[in-house]
């Protein structure tokens, strides 16, 4: 499935594309005005983020709590696991009882790392259940502005003048920024070396310091300095421009045609979740990111809320998990 598909998943009909927790379960409402039960007797669920804090996912998942935590009369405690390009946090999504109380927010990276890693603790297709999805959004290229470019076309050309002499920053292997680089690499024929962190965090903070010279980004997390003037917006990955920087042109118009990543989040708990429990958990996912204050919330950071049901989840999922597999192997993506 394209990556513009995932527009045509969520809202069918929807043309314009985009420049294209874990809560305590707490309810089964019985009936309007009657106490709901509690599916567990675990009082506070867990909402994992496989990455640092201050990261684009770190900030969706935060900027769900409050209201997820509201629908469900539950309290959602947000726990980040980084490492293992997400497989840390995953692994321990996967063991964990499947009674809707720990769950995850995924990046493109569950759907890669299958294809990336010859071994990992877990079965991405069988361990999981897919909830929802969360957002879509591009990619942004943004460099240091002491990198003597200012469109994609300039730094393909520097690039090229100096092979392995740029680096770029990602917040570790099989993320989007990862996959959005080696893409770019491959279809613009550029040598540029990659290094790994542990989340947008501190990749952000050594590029801000000039240590790394670029990164793929998701926007929330490099608007503040591009604005500061501290980083330069270079391009989006979609295939239309974004609504927040409609001035940044697409890597595609840019120079590089057939270039195309949109950028996902969704929700996975364990497998073997009962159905009710699921149902419940992807109803709430919904209700709070169709809530007006999360929905403008993510907006402004960039992202389109795309929350979708149980059965167009593990569609889109499966698809993505195929996708992948041929992505990785085509472009020769590889952990650094």
């Amino acid at each position: 499935m394209a990556s513009k598909d995932v527009y045509r998943l969520i809202n069918p009909g929807r043309r314009a594309l985009l420049s294209a927790a874990p809560v305590l379960l707490s309810t089964l409402l019985l009936a309007p005005g009657t106490v709901s039960a509690q599916i567990s007797d675990a009082k506070v669920a867990r909402f994992l983020v496989p990455f640092t804090p201050g990261g684009g996912s770190d900030l969706v998942a935060r900027a769900m709590q409050t209201k997820l935590s509201a629908v469900l009369g539950q309290p959602v405690v947000i726990e980040n696991r980084p490492g293992g390009g997400i497989t840390l946090a995953a692994n321990l999504v996967a063991k964990s009882a499947p009674d809707g109380n720990t769950f995850m927010i995924v990046t493109i990276a569950h759907a890669v790392n299958p294809a990336l890693y010859t071994e990992m603790p877990y079965d991405t297709a069988r361990d999981f259940t897919p909830i929802s999805l969360v957002t879509a959004a591009p990619m942004l290229l943004v460099t240091n502005p002491t990198v003597p470019v200012k469109t994609v076309a300039e730094l393909v050309a520097l690039a090229k003048a100096k092979p392995g002499a740029l680096n770029y920053a990602s917040p570790g292997n099989g993320s989007p920024a990862h996959l959005s680089a080696e893409l770019l690499k491959s279809l613009a024929g550029i040598d540029i070396m990659h290094i790994p962190y542990k989340g947008a965090g501190p990749a952000t903070t050594d590029l801000l310091g000039g240590q790394v010279q670029m990164t793929f980004s998701s926007m929330g997390v490099v608007l503040p300095h591009i604005k500061a003037g501290k980083l330069r917006a270079i391009a989006v990955t979609t295939a239309k421009r974004s609504n927040v920087l409609p001035e940044v042109p697409t890597v595609a118009e840019s120079g590089v045609p057939g270039y195309e990543l949109t950028s996902w989040q969704g929700i996975m708990a364990p497998a073997k979740l009962p159905p009710a429990v699921a149902r419940r958990l992807n109803q709430a996912v919904i209700d709070t990111l169709n809530a007006p204050e999360v929905r403008e919330g993510l907006r402004a950071q960039g992202y389109d809320s795309t929350p979708t049901s149980l059965e167009e989840t593990a569609r889109f999922v499966n698809n993505e998990l195929t996708r992948y597999a041929r992505l990785v192997k085509s472009v020769g993506v590889r952990p650094d």
